[in-house]
């Protein structure tokens, strides 16, 4: 696959989805402690969110990367906007700042605001 059809597959489940987490592993079964840790924020919050395994397609692994220019995964998109790795979403989680970008990007958040 070239780097053009792995951005229009990305492209794809960033239009299609409200919220997509190109992480390690599936919701389920995350494959990496920075994936399970954005997999329980989202789950917290009560957000329905879709998983793509990046483990599962080469392309799409590196491709994700090319495509945000952010050179790690977990990579969570909200409304087509990038919105960051792990450690960027459990600070807007922790500080409420999450809840409003949801709250303002038209996502149902069913759960508390905050980890706190």
């Amino acid at each position: 696959m070239s780097e053009n059809q792995a951005f229009q597959k990305i492209q794809g489940e960033i239009d299609a989805n409200d919220v997509v987490l190109f992480m390690k592993g599936t919701p389920v079964f995350p494959q990496c402690g920075f994936s399970a840790t954005l997999v329980q924020v989202l789950s917290l919050m009560g957000v329905k969110f879709k998983g793509i395994d990046v483990l599962a397609d080469g392309d799409i692994r590196e491709g994700v990367k090319a495509f945000s220019n952010w050179p790690t995964i977990p990579q969570l998109y909200v409304k087509g906007e990038f919105v960051g790795g792990c450690d960027i979403v459990r600070e807007m989680y922790q500080s409420g700042e999450l809840h409003e970008l949801f709250a303002q990007k038209g996502v149902a958040v069913t759960a508390a605001s905050t980890g706190e």
